[in-house]
């Protein structure tokens, strides 16, 4: 089970960003993920008519290391540690480590 989802609220921990809060938009590897606003770089884009792209600076995000960000916590608004914890009926769910409040409500 993963700790980090996609459509997760995260905050940067470490880096340029750091304290940023944004949206986890995809998972690319099992230890990456591209966060909504965090880690955006300009590329500059070729001209393309054959597909109909037009030239010019493009700002993307690029993805950051999973160990970097921090699920948030909207009870005590900081980003918090996970933990996996099975229930009695067999299910997985996620809990914040800090106060075992659960994750998926």
């Amino acid at each position: 089970m993963n700790k980090i989802r996609k459509g997760d609220e995260v905050v940067v921990l470490v880096g340029k960003d750091r304290g940023r809060r944004g949206k986890v938009l995809q998972r690319v590897s099992e230890d990456r993920l591209v966060v909504e606003g965090v880690n955006r770089v300009k590329k500059h884009v070729r001209p393309n008519p054959l597909k109909g792209e037009v030239g010019g600076i493009i700002e993307k995000e690029l993805s950051i290391h999973i160990s970097n960000v921090a699920l948030f916590n909207p009870a005590s608004q900081k980003g918090e540690r996970v933990g996996i914890k099975t229930l009695e009926d067999g299910r997985k769910v996620r809990i914040f480590k800090s106060n075992g409040g659960l994750v998926d409500a």
